[in-house]
């Protein structure tokens, strides 16, 4: 039941609530609410002074002990709340300020003091000094904190600016108070993976140490994100000193993270191939066991156990038959811990949907400045609004991130939430199965365990992949997206999803944004008369065999030089192309590595500079084949059976282009040579793919859309029946 002050929305007129408790308490001096709510409407006007005489003088006219610590708190409490719920920060930090005279030991009140303080910016040294934080934790008092004020208070500290020194110092001490100690470690590597790599590295090391020294969780955490921060050596060193473990879950983790490490460094295929094989025994005996309890630690690597197989070979019907059965473990374990959503959800429990417009639901946690946002784009933008309804779910997201933002506002819906550190899908999959989402895309396949995993309960009654990257195999996917190209034609008999494939492409957009060349051939030594080659990949995709077939090109052409860019370990990729250069006899000099630009737009603008493009294989570029036959500059690639093999291959073909299309090495080497040595070739497909903006499904996101739009009508009348 509303009281008064809600009742009357007395909080909006704060002269008329000052007038209504005046005009009561001179009726009435005996009711001590009045007061309260007299004093809070004063405070809420910034007459702090008045609103403290008036609660006092509550104390003297109320004969009541529980007139300050509980009617008077709870009052304040509520609305703190409610002001904060409305970002109206400040007043919300007046009010618990007050309070905390009413229950100066009230911890979870300072907790959100604290908060508030950060959301207006103005925590300092001294903050944790003037709320008594560190006084309250020497003290005797027996503090009621749960575990979850703690967490809170952990993760806004350690995301402040106060001293780091300080930070953890105050965060060892807050360890000693919480209950639960492993939902204290995942917290704090959520924490520590979204905030700056200095303090992220530190307060994990930090967490070996006090929490848990062994922890497989914090050390794994650790290893990813001294890889991704481009720390290679470092986290190659902890994944090689993870203790031994007979535990076959524990060495597929141990196995994954090492071989990761290496394949993100670069350069060492030697070592990768012999760790992979050692890998496969181990994951191939976990997979036999087939054990429903698996960790979620475990689980969240099982669900990428075959990703980097792309990256060592291409025999996807030997690797995707493998990688179905581990999808399928991962499945049951997923289902075990969440046995009743799933109940809940599968198609005899559900009523079916009736709407008017199918509902689509897409799901990413790559919606954003990521090449998924960037390729996913034109869909969105050109959907008929009349037919479909859209519901985006990012269960990760950058609130600053302009074009998820952007992603966010094109949705009928568009629900965010952070997820724990390995990726708590309850929240997401409830909100999809209470939106009566008709179809799910995903987006992220393998590439993000979170999604995996709550894909895994069936939320929707149609689920498909596209884009983000192959087919996971997991069972509760129904189709893969695909093309006439990208797969071979017998990839069906391998695939566990029905192999739904579009007229044209998989993909189509309405091109790319560019900005200015940053990149100079004087600057960078290159005479005018020069050809130049470019690549510009990950390190986990320059492959030897590759390399090697590059090396012979540059070797044939006369006065070329080979660009090479992307996310490596320098010394160890600079050492592979070295190696293979001496061993064809190329001059050094003619390799020249580039550093990453700032945007994806002046990575493009870029381009520009180059006169071929080499592209990768086992692993084809995908957004950058796409950004390089945008620019109409021409391109090498080499086709293969997966689907990263043939990404080049699809792409070419929908853009009109079969120049510079090879099926083996030696063709790759072949065309190479030709395109360095016959300008008029250069010149023709240049032509081509500039004429192909106009005439190429491949730049038609209208179109695309389209084509899209008939798949997910035609699925839902399948699912219908």
């Amino acid at each position: 039941m509303l009281n008064i002050w809600e009742s009357l929305d007395l909080r909006n007129n704060l002269k008329k609530a000052i007038e209504f408790y005046e005009n009561a308490i001179g009726n009435n001096e005996s009711i001590g609410e009045n007061y309260h709510y007299l004093g809070l409407a004063l405070l809420l006007s910034a007459q702090e002074e008045e609103a403290q005489m008036t609660w006092l003088l509550g104390l003297e006219k109320v004969d009541s002990d529980e007139f300050y610590d509980q009617n008077l708190g709870k009052i304040l409490e509520d609305e703190s709340n409610y002001q904060e719920s409305n970002k109206n920060y400040f007043p919300a930090w007046i009010i618990r300020q007050h309070l905390r005279y009413v229950s100066p030991f009230d911890f979870n009140n300072l907790v959100q003091i604290f908060y508030l303080s950060l959301q207006l910016k103005i925590v300092n040294s001294e903050t944790l000094v003037e709320l008594n934080f560190w006084e309250l934790l020497d003290s005797k008092h027996e503090l009621k904190i749960s575990d979850n004020h703690i967490l809170q208070l952990l993760q806004n500290v350690l995301s402040s600016e106060l001293p780091f020194n300080e930070s953890i110092e105050f965060a060892s001490k807050l360890l000693t108070y919480i209950q639960d100690k492993h939902l204290c470690l995942e917290t704090l590597l959520y924490v520590a993976e979204r905030e700056s790599f200095e303090k992220a590295q530190q307060i994990i090391i930090h967490l070996c140490l006090v929490v848990s020294p062994q922890s497989l969780s914090a050390k794994a955490c650790l290893c990813q994100m001294l890889s991704k921060n481009g720390y290679h050596q470092e986290a190659i060193q902890l994944a090689r000193n993870l203790p031994h473990s007979e535990n076959l879950s524990d060495r597929v983790i141990s196995h994954q993270l090492l071989l990761g490490t290496i394949m993100q460094a670069g350069g060492q295929w030697q070592e990768a191939e012999a760790i992979y094989a050692e890998y496969k025994i181990v994951l191939d005996k976990l997979v036999i066991e087939s054990p429903k309890n698996l960790p979620i630690l475990t689980q969240s690597f099982l669900c990428c156990a075959y990703f980097v197989s792309g990256y060592l070979s291409d025999t996807p019907q030997i690797t995707h038959l493998e990688q179905n059965q581990a999808l399928k473990l991962f499945q049951e374990n997923v289902c075990h811990y969440k046995s009743e959503q799933v109940k809940r959800f599968q198609p005899h429990s559900r009523s079916k949907h009736n709407h008017k417009k199918i509902k689509i639901g897409y799901l990413s946690a790559c919606l954003r400045q990521h090449s998924v946002g960037w390729l996913a784009r034109s869909l969105i933008q050109h959907h008929d609004r009349d037919s479909f309804e859209l519901y985006g779910y990012f269960p990760w997201f950058e609130k600053d991130d302009f074009l998820q933002n952007w992603y966010a506002a094109q949705m009928n819906k568009a629900f965010r939430a952070e997820l724990d550190f390995w990726g708590d899908n309850t929240v997401v999959a409830e909100e999809i199965y209470k939106d009566e989402v008709d179809i799910l895309i995903d987006l992220d396949s393998l590439t993000v365990s979170s999604s995996c995993s709550l894909l895994a309960l069936k939320p929707a009654p149609i689920q498909a992949t596209w884009l983000g990257w192959d087919a996971s195999g997991l069972p509760a996917i129904d189709y893969y997206i695909a093309d006439p190209y990208v797969l071979p034609d017998n990839a069906q008999d391998y695939y566990s999803e029905r192999i739904w494939r579009l007229p044209n492409t998989y993909i189509g957009i309405d091109g790319f944004e560019s900005s200015l060349t940053t990149v100079d051939r004087s600057e960078l030594g290159i005479p005018n008369d020069a050809i130049i080659y470019f690549s510009a990949q990950q390190s986990s995709k320059r492959h030897p065999e590759t390399v090697r077939s590059q090396m012979q090109i540059i070797k044939q052409v006369e006065n070329s030089y080979f660009l090479i860019k992307g996310l490596a370990d320098q010394s160890n990729i600079q050492k592979l192309f070295y190696e293979h250069a001496e061993a064809e006899g190329v001059d050094l000099e003619r390799l020249i590595f580039l550093p990453r630009t700032d945007t994806e737009a002046e990575h493009r603008a870029n381009l520009a500079i180059a006169d071929v493009v080499l592209d990768t294989y086992p692993y084809n570029g995908a957004t950058t084949t796409m950004e390089v036959l945008w620019m109409g500059i021409p391109i090498v690639t080499r086709v293969g059976e997966q689907f990263v093999s043939r990404n080049g291959y699809t792409m070419m073909m929908n853009a009109g282009i079969t120049e510079g299309i090879a099926w083996n090495a030696s063709e790759y080497v072949e065309w190479g040579i030709r395109f360095g040595k016959e300008p008029l070739l250069r010149q023709e497909v240049s032509w081509k793919l500039r004429r192909s903006r106009q005439t190429s499904p491949l730049w038609n996101g209208r179109k695309f859309t389209k084509e899209m739009e008939k798949a997910y009508t035609q699925m839902w009348e399948i699912y219908n029946g």
